[in-house]
């Protein structure tokens, strides 16, 4: 089962799944019928052999009859992004990404489903001293989204560690994944946007804040590879390698469309860290992963997509 299917990871999870010949079933809120992005984002799953779609809310569907013989549940499903985290959607934050995982966590436990991988995000490390963080740094969450993030895994983690607890946990903390079908309020997504169209791009401080950037088929790969890895459990690093400043960025897609491109800056929003980077080195040695896709490459094909007019109506 993977939660959150027509979300961006979600749904180029469920297809990678599905190219390997996995059965899959889809959960998400979210309506295709009613919703674009949605729709746009299970477009390539619609009508494949093997894929049922289900839409409901995990805090009040049922779960138990969606994990007979379920081998493995990858939850995705919550509400991203730090600045709307700050305020009245807190409560919004609260549901989607902690009393959900605890819907999702017990009826794994009653239906006996061996493991259950959970995304979680690098933000839980909050600040750093710039250096590459390792699973057992001190995490700082410094936004309610963050601190959100961090409760989730430490709660599934918790359910894993009861003696009579039949799942197994995975909780893989994603640095900056970005690729065709992100959502639209993600900066490489923003920018790559403005560079085509030729507008206009707004930056939140002065573009020396630094990110490990990872090309969504790398994140996909890690976290397959946590479906089935034998000895994995905890927390995981998943980190594209590829250290960034947002000016990189900026930079790459101006190159890629061979002119400037103009930059409307704006004060640094609450929350946002100065540098993520990861240290990959226990999801190389448990996992077997490493990524594949540099910025360069990644960043040429996420425009690929974006320039499209299929892709490009149903990102923007």
């Amino acid at each position: 089962m993977v939660t959150g299917a027509a979300g961006f990871i979600g749904s180029h999870l469920a297809h990678a799944l599905l190219q390997s010949g996995t059965i899959v079933i889809g959960v998400d809120r979210r309506d295709p019928a009613t919703d674009q992005i949605a729709a746009a984002n299970l477009a390539g799953l619609q009508g494949v052999p093997g894929y049922m779609h289900i839409t409901a809310d995990l805090l009040n569907c049922a779960v138990d009859p969606l994990l007979v013989e379920a081998d493995v549940i990858f939850h995705l499903a919550g509400v991203p992004g730090i600045r709307p985290s700050w305020g009245p959607r807190f409560t919004e934050y609260v549901a989607s990404n902690i009393l959900a995982a605890q819907r999702v966590m017990e009826a794994a436990s009653r239906m006996s489903v061996p493991r259950l991988v959970v995304a979680s995000s690098s933000s839980v490390y909050g600040p750093t001293s710039g250096g590459a963080s390792v699973e057992t740094d001190h995490l700082r969450p410094a936004s309610p989204y963050a601190v959100t993030k961090l409760a989730e895994e430490h709660l599934c983690l918790a359910h894993a560690a009861r003696a009579d607890c039949p799942t197994n946990v995975v909780a893989l903390r994603y640095f900056t994944v970005y690729g065709p079908r992100q959502r639209t309020d993600m900066f490489t997504h923003r920018a790559l946007h403005a560079a085509l169209a030729g507008q206009p791009l707004r930056m939140f401080g002065d573009g020396h804040q630094r990110r490990d950037f990872t090309y969504v088929d790398d994140a996909v790969a890690a976290t397959i590879a946590a479906a089935t890895a034998p000895n994995a459990t905890g927390a995981f690093n998943i980190g594209g390698g590829s250290s960034a400043s947002l000016l990189d960025v900026i930079n790459i897609a101006k190159s890629l469309v061979g002119r400037d491109l103009q930059i409307h800056q704006e004060p640094a929003r609450s929350g946002d860290v100065l540098t993520t980077r990861a240290n990959p080195a226990r999801a190389h040695e448990v996992l077997g992963w490493q990524p594949q896709v540099d910025l360069h490459n990644g960043l040429r094909a996420h425009m690929q997509a974006l320039a499209q007019p299929v892709g490009y109506s149903a990102a923007a």
